[in-house]
């Protein structure tokens, strides 16, 4: 079985966002729902859900990011 980078999706309080996607890339993150679901024991996840939590990941796992974001909060001046 595949090891996938998102486990179980959180359910927390949405903020409402509108993106278009390319067809393939829907089709793959229908297709990830389905493996998802397949790899926890529940039911297909909406692919919707999935956008946050692969994003999140993504940030998270970006060391360009950390580091500029570190940077930009260290730049500050003190409140």
């Amino acid at each position: 079985m595949a090891k996938l980078k998102l486990g179980p999706i959180a359910d927390d309080k949405p903020v409402k966002v509108t993106v278009e996607l390319p067809a393939g890339l829907h089709r793959d993150l229908i297709a990830y729902a389905e493996i998802l679901g397949r790899e926890t024991g529940q039911p297909a996840t909406d692919p919707v859900r999935l956008i946050v939590p692969m994003l999140e990941r993504f940030m998270a796992t970006d060391r360009g990011f950390a580091k500029a974001k570190q940077g930009r909060s260290s730049s500050r001046p003190p409140a």
